[in-house]
C-alpha cells in the first residue's frame, strides 16, 4: 500500500506529474476528499485480510464514505485508514501514512502504521510494546515523564470545521495555549502520525475535538495502540456522550477509550494531559499550574 503512494510523491512538481491520475473525489465538502489511491489501498488491504481471516469484520474509511460508521462489535475487527493525511499526500507533502488497527472483544489490540516517505513502520500489540522500525519506543520516559505544558510541543489539527462557531472554538483554544505559554505548536495534517510522534517523543501532546474537527475510529485505533504501549496517556478531551465515561462518571482512557468519540487528547504523561485539557477548555484559571 505504501508503494502505491510513492509514485505521486516522487513526481510532484515535475513534468511527470498529472493531478488527474489521483482521481480526486469529494465527500462531504471540498476539504474532505479521497483519491484513487485511497480506494486502491483500502481494496488491497481488505482483500489481504479477507484472504487470511474471512470471518473477521472490517471497517474502512473509504468503504464507509459519508455513511454511518458501522458499530464495533465483539467480533475480531480490522479498522483501516488507507491514507491518513490525504491532503498532505495529494499536495506532495511527506507526512501521510497507511494505518491498520485490529480490535478484539471491542477494544484496540494491535496497530500497524507505515509512513512510506519517511520509511517508518510503527508496530504495537497490547502488552508487547510499541516499535518503530524494530526498535522499541520509550518516548514517555526520562524528562518526558515530568514534562509540563509550558515546556511542551503541542499538536492540534483544524480539520474541516468552517462554521463561525467552529472556527472560534478552535482558534480560541490555540490562543489560550499561547497565552498560557508552550514551547511551540504544530499542525502536521495526519492524526495517526500525530499519535505516533507523541509516542516516540517528537511531540508532547495532541488534542482534537473543539469543533467539527473530531476524528473517526480509523484515525484513532492503530495510533492508540502505538501510543499507549509506548507509555502515553490517551483520553477524551471532553465528555461528548455516555460512551466517553464509566458508570461512576470517570472519563475513559487508554484501552477503554471510546473510538467513536468526537474528542481526544494524548500526551506523554497524565499531568500534561490534564494541564493541556484545562487550558484548551478554559478551566485553567482555577488550577494555578505551569
Amino acid at each position: 500500500a505504501g508503494e502505491n503512494m510513492t509514485q505521486h510523491y516522487h513526481t510532484k512538481g515535475t513534468a511527470d506529474e498529472n493531478i488527474d491520475d489521483l482521481g480526486i473525489s469529494t465527500k462531504s465538502h471540498e476539504s474532505d476528499f479521497a483519491t484513487a489511491i485511497d480506494v486502491k489501498n483500502e481494496n488491497f488491504i481488505t482483500a489481504g485480510i479477507k484472504n487470511q481471516f474471512p470471518d473477521h469484520e472490517i471497517i474502512g474509511e473509504e468503504t464507509t464514505g459519508t455513511g454511518a460508521i458501522p458499530p464495533l462489535t465483539h467480533k475480531p475487527t480490522w479498522i483501516i485508514d488507507p491514507i491518513d493525511g490525504t491532503t498532505n499526500f495529494a499536495s506532495g507533502l511527506p507526512l501521510s501514512c497507511v494505518s491498520i488497527g485490529f480490535c478484539l472483544e471491542g477494544k484496540p489490540y494491535m496497530g500497524v502504521v507505515y509512513a512510506p516517505m519517511t520509511n517508518e513502520l510503527y508496530v504495537a500489540v497490547k502488552g508487547r510494546g510499541a516499535y518503530r522500525n524494530g526498535i522499541r519506543l520509550s518516548g514517555c520516559t526520562g524528562e518526558k515523564a515530568g514534562k509540563t505544558l509550558s515546556k511542551a510541543v503541542v499538536c492540534f489539527e483544524f480539520g474541516y470545521a468552517r462554521t463561525q462557531d467552529g472556527i472560534d472554538n478552535m482558534v480560541n483554544a490555540v490562543r489560550r495555549l499561547l497565552e498560557h505559554g508552550v514551547r511551540t505548536t504544530r499542525t502536521l495534517g495526519s492524526g495517526v502520525l500525530d499519535l505516533c510522534y507523541v509516542a516516540c517523543g517528537r511531540m508532547d501532546v495532541v488534542y482534537t475535538g473543539m469543533a467539527e474537527e473530531g476524528w473517526k475510529p480509523w484515525d484513532y485505533c492503530a495510533g492508540l495502540v502505538v501510543a499507549v504501549e509506548a507509555g502515553c496517556t490517551m483520553s477524551h478531551l471532553k465528555l461528548d456522550g455516555e460512551n466517553d465515561f464509566d458508570a461512576d462518571g470517570t472519563m475513559k482512557e487508554n484501552w477503554q477509550y471510546n473510538l467513536y468519540s468526537r474528542s481526544m487528547i494524548c500526551g506523554v504523561n497524565p499531568i500534561l494531559v490534564e494541564q493541556c485539557r484545562d487550558v484548551v477548555l478554559n478551566a485553567s484559571s482555577k488550577k494555578g499550574f505551569v
